[in-house]
C-alpha cells in the first residue's frame, strides 16, 4: 500500500498552544503534500465537545483521529488541533480536528485557545464543517451559538474574504424532514451574523459574500449506526474534486501553494497567538516572498555543484572552449524552468522579483569564468595579430595595408568568439 494510500496523523498544535513544526513537515514529506500546486483542499471541524466530531471525520475519511469511548462518559478527547489526510479522497485532503468548544476542562472563561483555534481553522481551511446537535436548532440557548458568535467575529479580523464553506452538519436527526430544520437553522445563522459587530468595511457586506452555507444532517451514529455510515457514505462523495466548479470549495480565494503551508500556517499561528490583525493578502506576499527566495537559493545552491558546470568552469581554465555560452545557457536555463516551475503558483510580482534577483546572482556566480573565457580570446587576437603581420612584412607586404588587413582579421575571429561566448538572455 502506497504512504498516500494510508492515513498519516499528527498534532499540529498541543493544547497549550505550541506548534508542532517537526511533526507538520514529516506530515507533508509523508502525504507529499508540497508536491500539489495548488490542487489540493483542507478540510476543517467545529463543534461542541464530545458531539462526535472525530467520530465523523473518521468515518467520512477513513483518518485514525482518537473517539470519544461512549462506556466511560463525554470528557475531552481532542486536546488542541490535529491534522490527517483523508484517504481515497482526490485531490489530496488534509482533515483538521479541533479541540472541543464548551468542554470543562478548560473552563466557562478559559475560550482564547477556543478563539484562536477557530481563527486558525478559517485562515487555513476550505471547508469548516459545524457539528451540531439536532435539537439545538431554533434555541436561543444552543451550544453552537456562541461558537457560530466566535466564527463571525474572527471572519471579521480577516478583511478579505476567502469565500470559506461552512458545511452545518446536523447530528442525531430526528424525524422531522431536513426541509423543515434548514431554514430555521439558516435564520439562526443570519441573526447571529446580524448581531455580530463589524467594521466600518464590513458593515453591510452581506453573510455570502464571507461564506458558503451548507446544510446536511445525519442519523444516530449510536442508535441507527447502518444508516449513518450510509449517509456519511453518500456524504463523502461531496468531498471529491471539492475544488472544481461547483464543488463545495469551487470558489474558495486566497489559496497559498501546497509547497508554502507549512510556513504559512506557523506563520497565521504566530500571529494569532502574538494577537495582531491577520492581513491575508500581505500574508500571501509574506509567504510568497519567503518561498520563492528559498527556492532561488536552492536553485543557486544546485547550480554550484553542478558536474557540467564544474567541467566548463575547469576547462575554461586552460583556454578558449567551443560553444561556451551555449552550454552555460543550457545550464542556467534549466534551473530558470525549474524555479518557474515550482514557484508557479506564488504571487506573481512576488515570483518575478525574486526571479530577476536569481538571474543576477548566477550571472554573477559565472561571470568569472565568462572574464577568463574574454582573457583567452583577447591574448589568442593579439598573438594571432602579430603573427600574421610578421608573415604579411616577411613577403613584403606594406605596414599599413598589412596591419590593418591583420586587424580586421583578428578582430572578426575576436568578435565571433564573443558571440560565441555569449550568454543567451533569460527569458
Amino acid at each position: 500500500m502506497a504512504e498516500t494510500d494510508r492515513c498519516c496523523s499528527t498534532q499540529l498544535i498541543d493544547g497549550d498552544g505550541e506548534f508542532n513544526v517537526v511533526g507538520l513537515d514529516s506530515f507533508i514529506r509523508t502525504t507529499k503534500l508540497s508536491n500539489c500546486g495548488l490542487s489540493y483542499a483542507v478540510v476543517a471541524i467545529m463543534g461542541p465537545q464530545s458531539s462526535g466530531k472525530s467520530t465523523l471525520l473518521n468515518h467520512l475519511f477513513q483518518t485514525n483521529f482518537r473517539e470519544m469511548d461512549a462506556f466511560r462518559g463525554r470528557s475531552q478527547t481532542t486536546k488542541g488541533i490535529w491534522i490527517a489526510n483523508c484517504v481515497g479522497i482526490e485531490p489530496l485532503t488534509v482533515a483538521m480536528d479541533l479541540e472541543g468548544t464548551d468542554g470543562r476542562e478548560r473552563g466557562e472563561d478559559d475560550t482564547t485557545f477556543e478563539k484562536q483555534s477557530a481563527l486558525f481553522a478559517l485562515a487555513i481551511a476550505d471547508i469548516v464543517l459545524i457539528n451540531m446537535w439536532c435539537h439545538d436548532i431554533g434555541r436561543e440557548q444552543a451550544a453552537n451559538k456562541p461558537l457560530l458568535k466566535t466564527v463571525f467575529q474572527v471572519m471579521m479580523r480577516l478583511f478579505s474574504p476567502r469565500k470559506t464553506t461552512l458545511l452545518f452538519v446536523v447530528r442525531d436527526k430526528t424525524k422531522t424532514p431536513l426541509e423543515y430544520l434548514e431554514p430555521i437553522l439558516r435564520e439562526d445563522i443570519q441573526k447571529i451574523w446580524n448581531a455580530v459587530s463589524k467594521p466600518e468595511s464590513h458593515k453591510d457586506t452581506p453573510l455570502s459574500e464571507f461564506f458558503n452555507v451548507e446544510v446536511t444532517a445525519l442519523s444516530s451514529f449510536e442508535e441507527k449506526e447502518d444508516l449513518f455510515k450510509e449517509q456519511v457514505a453518500e456524504l463523502r462523495q461531496r468531498f471529491f474534486n471539492s475544488i472544481s466548479p461547483g464543488g463545495l470549495a469551487g470558489d474558495r480565494q486566497g489559496v497559498v501553494p501546497a509547497s508554502g503551508f507549512s510556513f504559512s500556517a506557523q506563520q497565521i499561528w504566530k500571529v494569532i497567538k502574538e494577537n495582531k490583525d491577520l492581513d491575508l493578502p500581505a500574508h500571501k506576499v509574506m509567504v510568497a516572498t519567503v518561498r520563492c527566495e528559498e527556492i532561488a537559493d536552492e536553485k543557486l545552491h544546485h547550480l554550484a555543484s553542478n558536474e557540467d558546470w564544474l567541467a566548463l568552469e575547469e576547462a575554461v581554465q586552460c583556454g578558449p572552449i567551443s560553444g561556451f555560452g551555449s552550454k552555460l545557457s543550457s545550464i542556467l536555463e534549466a534551473y530558470f524552468a525549474e524555479y518557474d516551475t515550482e514557484t508557479l503558483y506564488f504571487d506573481q510580482g512576488v515570483r518575478n522579483a525574486k526571479r530577476k534577483q536569481l538571474e543576477s546572482k548566477a550571472l554573477d556566480f559565472v561571470r568569472p569564468a565568462y572574464l577568463n573565457l574574454l582573457g583567452h580570446l583577447r591574448f589568442k587576437a593579439l598573438e594571432d595579430f602579430k603573427s600574421r603581420l610578421d608573415q604579411m612584412l616577411n613577403k613584403g607586404e606594406g605596414f599599413a595595408v598589412s596591419a590593418r588587413t591583420c586587424t580586421q582579421s583578428c578582430m572578426l575571429e575576436f568578435d565571433q568568439g564573443c558571440a560565441d561566448a555569449a550568454i543567451r538572455q533569460a527569458n
